[in-house]
């Protein structure tokens, strides 16, 4: 049973790390149909300041994550306005702004280490102690990134059902020459989504870093598991995409218990390759028809 406690424990909290990282992926590729590559990078940007917001300026944990996702949500607004905004509309936009966001990226890694230093820097915002499950050692924090991304999850669902910017989202996903006619500007909701998916990568860049530390290319990791789940889930597909995360991270708790944390890895782009075999399309994703 406590192998039961231990492997749910680590697996709820990996799976919660990726949807954190995900769901800013899915949200702007669902609407924007944009692989966001520098959303590594933003998670990386969102820890350090959040790390300079505490230790250097003093400033209380709930303020320094709050201006981790200011920042991080004005850069996304600055992807938007310098470089998706005027590819918008050209020929292979989808090309042509996966390798932009890849030199943006690129660019964010280089300004973190030439104002922090390469060497890595532990975290401020931390939890200390643990919940004891029998002889199992649940540490807070763990139980914080669980809480704070279920809390998320939650809001993200409302603003998305229940708000006009997430009727203006869905509307503009789904078709934009037709939310343009009923008079949704797209182009202000392009540019909220991008902001809205830049302060989700620095909540999810300050869990994952209070958990290991902070290093200038740590968006690497989740950015790569965060584009694996959303192929699983299905490109786009924001509640697929959590619903992948959990699911997968309590399969990697599982292999790295069973065949050794080397191998968990490996297992899950198996699972990947499966998928992808099984359902081209991703899990929850949707086939599309196009006729000639």
């Amino acid at each position: 049973m406590d192998v039961v406690v231990q492997i749910l424990a680590s697996g709820l909290t990996m799976g919660a790390m990726y949807a954190i990282s995900t769901i800013g992926l899915a949200l702007v590729y669902g609407s924007l149909n944009m692989l966001n590559m520098s959303h590594g990078a933003l998670l990386a940007l969102g820890g350090y300041v959040c790390y300079f917001a505490m230790s250097h300026l003093g400033l209380h944990p709930v303020l320094g994550l709050a201006a981790a996702m200011l920042v991080c949500g004005l850069v996304g607004l600055g992807i938007y306005y310098a470089a998706a905004a005027p590819m918008l509309k050209s020929a292979g936009f989808e090309t042509r702004i996966f390798i932009a966001t890849i030199g943006i990226g690129a660019i964010i890694e280089n300004v973190i280490l030439r104002l922090f230093g390469p060497q890595p820097t532990p975290q401020p915002l931390n939890l200390s102690g643990a919940v004891v499950i029998g002889t199992v050692h649940i540490p807070n924090q763990n139980l914080l990134i669980l809480g704070v991304a279920l809390l998320l999850m939650a809001a993200l669902a409302y603003l998305l059902q229940k708000t006009r910017l997430g009727r203006a989202i869905r509307a503009t996903a789904q078709n934009r020459e037709a939310a343009q006619l009923m008079g949704v500007r797209v182009g202000i909701v392009y540019a909220q989504v991008l902001a809205l998916s830049g302060a989700l990568a620095a909540i999810s860049g300050v869990m994952v870093s209070s958990l290991s530390s902070l290093l200038p290319n740590m968006g690497g990791d989740p950015m790569l598991k965060a584009f694996i789940i959303c192929v699983v889930a299905g490109l786009g597909n924001v509640y697929g995409a959590v619903a992948a995360a959990i699911v997968l991270g309590i399969l990697e708790a599982l292999a790295a218990y069973v065949l050794g944390v080397r191998y968990s890895f490996a297992i899950l782009l198996l699972l990947v390759i499966a998928v992808l075999i099984w359902r081209p399309s991703g899990l929850f994703g949707r086939r599309q028809v196009v006729r000639l």
